[in-house]
């Protein structure tokens, strides 16, 4: 894989947010700083507390114990011109699993809160959801921003700088919402320049990206998008597994859908595989969602 020079700009400007500082740890306690992707919306991007605060709880992990599912809530918006504080309690180190909790504090108050568990690597029983047959190959499909234009530079230039290559199986729902109103969607992604071989970087962004696009199978269900005048989305908790190794500077299908929404809130589901079909991660995430006409 090879990268040009923005699109390497990009994947390091990643690797910068991921890369945490531990000069604050403490022999008593473990804490860790990042700082933040800067956001036109003047809000972090969830991805990026999520890929954090997991890379935080990992480095108090040995190398052999890897993260196999994590629960988080987001408390409050996180100002993305601030840096992130993340504080990590060591709760249970057993033979096979071992627990953590970390939170993440800006302004001295947490604004997300996780907690992860680690096994070491054993074998036992094994099966997968296969990923759905008939999907067009990422090749097949333009980058998302080449759909957009000249229609909206914000939003052009957002996806055009992101680290991510992002490719819509359906069509893309920025400024319209064309197509059936149906309740599901699958996206290509991977990024857009090669990372270093270290799985847990590559669980980390993992999360980071699982935070993309998951909530527009509640929005699709609707007729609705990001452009819709009045819509208000955040996102409540997220809920994540870790079911195989993958890398995410390779082609990743990611098949979502939402089962519910009800009391203005959504719920969505996905399944994250590698392109040559392996289940690599599971992923839940319940939203706030506003829309003006419905009380």
């Amino acid at each position: 894989m090879s990268a040009d020079a923005p699109a390497q700009t990009s994947v390091d400007n990643l690797l910068d947010v991921l890369d945490l500082d531990e000069s604050q740890a403490r022999t008593t306690e473990d804490i860790f700083t990042g700082r933040s992707h800067s956001m036109p919306t003047g809000r972090i991007y969830g991805g990026q507390v999520l890929g954090q605060s997991l890379l935080a709880a990992e480095r108090t992990m040995p190398a052999d114990r890897a993260v196999h599912s994590m629960h988080g809530y987001f408390l409050r918006p996180g100002d993305s011109s601030l840096g992130v504080t993340i504080a990590v309690d060591r709760i249970h180190d057993g033979r096979s699993f071992s627990t953590r909790r970390a939170q993440a504090y800006q302004n001295g108050v947490p604004i997300f809160s996780m907690i992860a568990s680690f096994q070491d690597e054993a074998p036992g029983v094994e099966h997968a959801e296969p990923m759905p047959a008939d999907v067009p190959q990422p090749e097949e499909l333009a980058p998302d921003e080449r759909l957009l234009g000249g229609a909206d530079t914000g939003a052009l230039r957002m996806l055009s700088e992101r680290p991510v290559d992002m490719r819509h199986v359906q069509t893309p729902i920025y400024l319209a919402a064309d197509g059936d109103r149906a309740a599901n969607q699958a996206v290509w992604m991977r990024l857009r320049a090669p990372m270093p071989d270290d799985q847990r970087l590559h669980r980390a962004a993992l999360a980071y990206l699982s935070d993309m696009t998951i909530q527009e199978s509640i929005l699709r269900a609707h007729g609705l998008h990001w452009s819709t005048p009045g819509l208000r989305v955040a996102s409540l908790d997220h809920a994540m597994w870790w079911h195989r190794p993958a890398r995410v500077d390779e082609w990743m299908l990611y098949v979502q859908q939402s089962p519910n929404a009800r009391g203005g809130r959504g719920l969505a589901t996905g399944r994250i595989y590698t392109r040559d079909g392996v289940l690599a991660a599971s992923v839940s995430q319940e939203i706030m969602i506003r829309v003006p006409e419905v009380r």
